[in-house]
């Protein structure tokens, strides 16, 4: 009987987003105040940084894996050069598909030569750096990148980095494997201290006194004097000009989607072919503005929060609804097919990063969905009426407009 008139009772003031007993959230408890006592342990630090995980909006309910962290708690491996942290899959177990390093490399200093077992891709956040690698059939390519350049190197693909001036670079990768760690790389000074010397003077043709001096633990990052000009280290290597580019001008490139709330500017193997396993997207978004309800059907969705603050709630099948608050160095992850919204929370740009383990950047927009589908039918599903309903968006707006 009590079932009953509970059933009753809600039947009459439903909480939003919340069709199951029993009732959650704080919307529930406004006659009960001690529902809510919290007299243990607190880290009123951390509490500050997540207003919506202690006060949640209404319509969350239940809950699912933790889809924040950030480099900001991630130690860092500090040495004479630079310095570089790290999130994989064992720091962040939802990162399934996508492990991050932000690095920064201080004027010459020098990633050392390596190679990985995974594909690389990274974006210029501050400063500046060259990048030299050599492609798989052989072509070399030495190149600068600044604030806003991406580069991309295939599984294998030789490469090196180094900081120029004034500032040195900082920059942030993302590998297309969640177990892949910055310090389980393949270095040429492990390779050259792990290689017979007569080996080695077979090889390259010398005496095995060329090796006598070679460094018998590996360099990583280390200090280095800044480059010649450009044109210079592009003619010592060999530099062959018509091969596809490893680097790609993000920043500079058309918008995908641009309004007066902001806009989203894609790289992907439309407009950057040589990045086969990684699509991107640089996403601006005005104070008041928000980035659309969308999902992506093609692949987890890895965040790096440049600039600005957010809050994020993602919807799973459950329901689960979760929101939490976003900064700058904070990394999200959305599942793939995994509903969600993006909203700037201050009073400066918000500007971050999706990431995808796809050759294609994919995205169905909620908008754009219930505009293609008859009025009469979603009406039937909302109880909005459809004069109404031709008031909402035509189609995918990527970012929404200012009002």
């Amino acid at each position: 009987m009590e079932h009953d008139d509970r059933s009753a009772s809600r039947s009459e003031s439903p909480s939003l987003g919340d069709p199951d007993l029993p009732q959650e959230g704080e919307v529930n408890i406004a006659d009960r105040p001690q529902s809510n006592t919290m007299t243990g342990p607190q880290n009123e630090v951390i509490e500050s940084q997540f207003p919506n995980q202690m006060h949640a909006p209404a319509t969350d309910i239940s809950t699912q894996p933790f889809f924040w962290s950030s480099f900001n708690i991630s130690p860092r491996r500090v040495q004479r050069g630079g310095w570089a942290r790290e999130l994989t899959k064992q720091d962040f177990h939802i990162s399934d598909e996508i492990a991050g390093v932000n690095m920064y490399l201080e004027p010459g200093g020098i990633r050392e030569l390596h190679w990985h077992q995974t594909a690389e891709w990274a974006v210029m956040t501050r400063g500046k750096a060259r990048v030299t690698t050599l492609s798989r059939s052989g072509l070399p390519a030495v190149e600068d990148v600044e604030e806003g350049d991406l580069w991309f190197f295939p599984a294998g693909t030789p490469h090196s980095l180094q900081g120029l001036g004034p500032d040195g670079a900082e920059f942030v990768l993302a590998f297309d494997d969640g177990d892949q760690s910055e310090s389980n790389t393949l270095l040429l000074t492990d390779w050259f201290a792990h290689t017979p010397p007569e080996v080695l003077a077979k090889n390259f043709g010398v005496a095995q006194e060329v090796f006598s001096d070679i460094p018998l633990h590996n360099l990583w990052i280390f200090p280095g004097e800044e480059p010649p000009a450009l044109e210079v280290d592009q003619a010592a290597a060999g530099v062959e000009w018509g091969m596809e580019p490893v680097i790609f001008r993000l920043s500079r490139s058309k918008p995908l989607y641009e309004n007066s709330g902001g806009s989203i500017q894609i790289a992907d193997s439309t407009n950057y072919a040589y990045s086969g396993t990684v699509a991107a997207a640089l996403v601006t978004v005005q104070p008041g503005s928000m980035r659309e309800l969308h999902w992506h059907p093609n692949a987890d969705e890895w965040q790096y929060y440049l600039r600005g603050s957010a809050r994020m709630t993602v919807f799973n099948t459950g329901p689960h609804a979760n929101t939490t608050d976003f900064r700058a160095g904070d990394v999200g992850v959305v599942r793939k097919n995994l509903g969600h919204y993006i909203e700037n929370t201050g009073d400066d740009v918000l500007q971050f990063l999706e990431v995808f383990r796809t050759d294609r950047y994919e995205e169905i927009s909620l908008a754009n969905w219930l505009a293609h589908v008859p009025p009469q039918l979603v009406s039937a599903h909302l109880n909005i009426d459809p004069a109404v309903l031709a008031t909402f968006p035509r189609g995918a707006q990527g970012i929404t407009p200012l009002p």
